[in-house]
């Protein structure tokens, strides 16, 4: 019979096995991070050019995508993360689509964190867990309006939130 901190496949949150005695081993019921719900908060997908523009498209679009990441206190331990990421595709000067995305998150932190920690782990972290989401709806949403899916490339969110730190611009 397994321990209650046993994780299936016999491996423990920290990458050893499921009762081995490093020191820094921690026990499921005490991480600190957990997803309470994650939602399509918003979603716009606009074809101006249908069905013209996608009969008369000979060339590979020009696709300009902008990412925003921003963070919400809902009470003591819980915040909202929402991811908003927005694409423009043109073709010869005419708007092919415009798709428009913010998928969200609830997610709580222990008590144990200490605060000056949450931004990075709001905006990384979280930001992480949700980008996979949100790149399955946009690929969607771009093939059900007619095109190729659009399959948006990894981001490094830990290089994104050192760019703000850097620019002095505080993360929300």
């Amino acid at each position: 019979m397994a321990d209650d901190n046993d994780t299936p496949g016999g491996v423990g949150p920290n990458g050893n096995g499921a009762n081995g005695n490093d020191a820094d081993a921690i026990e499921l019921d005490e991480m600190q991070l957990a997803v309470k719900a994650q939602y399509v908060k918003d979603l716009s997908f606009e074809n101006p050019s249908a069905p013209a523009g996608l009969m008369e498209l000979h060339e590979e679009p020009e696709i300009d995508v902008n990412v925003n990441v921003e963070v919400g206190k809902l009470n003591d331990e819980d915040y909202e993360v929402a991811l908003t990421i927005g694409v423009d595709a043109k073709s010869g000067g005419t708007q092919l689509f415009i798709c428009e995305l913010s998928y969200a998150g609830v997610f709580g932190i222990g008590p144990t964190i200490p605060e000056e920690h949450h931004p990075p782990i709001l905006l990384i972290e979280c930001a992480r867990l949700l980008f996979p989401f949100a790149r399955a709806i946009i690929s969607s949403a771009t093939q059900e309006g007619g095109f190729q899916p659009l399959l948006l490339q990894p981001l490094d969110f830990a290089a994104l939130y050192e760019q703000q730190v850097q620019q002095g611009t505080p993360p929300s």
